[in-house]
């Protein structure tokens, strides 16, 4: 096993046996769902920086898989959902963890009558080889995991997911990003990167490296601020500013002009016509906006046309777009 994975099993196994409050900023709220009674432990054992539970991908009976399972809050908020015996199937590679996540799900049963400690099968492993079958998982997720590895083992965990989820099964992601410089010593700090700071990679590099493995549709569904690395408290000459994303990948056909990859850009097209269609497969609504992919708004905007507007990204795509 590579020093830096050594280091950041010591550091969850120590977040296991005594909760770090403040290992972890999540920078969304954790859901509020009927019937769902959070035990205090689960949020005290939050080690993520993000969500990636959505409703609207967990529909038709999914079967989730969590990787790298912290104190269980998303493994219990995915039962929610996913009311079935090993529904859930949660992996992590800390003893410790395992055996903390276990006990936690036990409390929630205690005090929320619909759970039962089976909906979820938490299982030993790594990320960079699941003990999961080929094409057996409707939805993957991980919350400030991958961003630990480094590229080489951060490819093998991306095409582990990719081969486990069906088709058209969906990768749902938290992880911090950054555009500033990131000096090679926070880099090579195998504690920082642990702690899910220093193996922070520009966005699109990131949304790259997701799409090289095959995924044919990214959607970044958030990004907000996190954290900032200061050249007083670290190794850096100039701040550097991280922020919380959060990503679906989808397992769909790659198209032949390249994946789908939606940022929240937006077209309005406001011409003297009910709709405009560029005989591509995209058609627009006089003066209704439409969610559209970066590679359609490029071709909207190569056409230099003075009736179709087109947004900035907001890194807050919800669905309901066109490519």
């Amino acid at each position: 096993m590579k020093s830096y994975l050594e280091t950041t099993a010591n550091v969850y196994k120590e977040a296991a046996l005594k909760p770090d409050v403040g290992l972890c900023c999540t920078t969304t709220p954790v859901w509020a769902l009927p019937g769902l009674v959070m035990p205090k432990i689960m949020l005290e054992m939050n080690y993520g920086c993000g969500s990636t539970v959505n409703p609207r991908d967990l529909v038709n009976d999914p079967t989730v898989l969590y990787v790298g399972v912290g104190g269980g809050m998303e493994v219990f908020q995915f039962a929610y959902f996913s009311r079935k015996k090993h529904g859930v199937i949660g992996v992590d590679v800390v003893d410790e963890m395992i055996d903390a996540c276990n006990a936690n799900l036990k409390e929630a049963e205690t005090t929320n009558p619909w759970f039962k400690s089976e909906f979820v099968d938490i299982r030993k492993g790594s990320a960079l080889e699941l003990p999961i079958a080929d094409n057996s998982i409707d939805i993957a997720a991980q919350n400030c995991l991958f961003n630990i590895f480094d590229k080489e083992d951060l490819k093998k965990a991306l095409t582990e997911i990719y081969r486990v989820l069906k088709p058209n099964g969906r990768l749902v992601l938290s992880d911090p990003v950054t555009e500033d410089p990131m000096p090679e010593s926070l880099k090579q700090d195998e504690r920082l990167r642990a702690l899910c700071l220093s193996g922070s990679l520009p966005l699109n590099e990131y949304i790259q490296m997701i799409t090289d493995i095959g995924f044919g549709t990214v959607e970044i569904r958030a990004k907000r601020p996190y954290r900032v690395l200061d050249p007083k408290h670290y190794d850096t000459t100039e701040l550097i500013y991280l922020e919380s994303v959060e990503v679906c990948a989808i397992k769909d056909p790659r198209p032949s002009d390249g994946p789908c990859v939606f940022t929240g850009k937006t077209a309005i097209y406001y011409g003297d016509e009910t709709l405009f269609d560029d005989q591509k497969g995209h058609t627009l609504l006089l003066n209704q906006p439409i969610a559209i992919c970066d590679k359609t708004a490029q071709a909207l905007s190569d056409l230099k046309r003075e009736d179709i507007f087109i947004s900035a990204s907001t890194y807050f795509y919800d669905g309901g777009g066109c490519c």
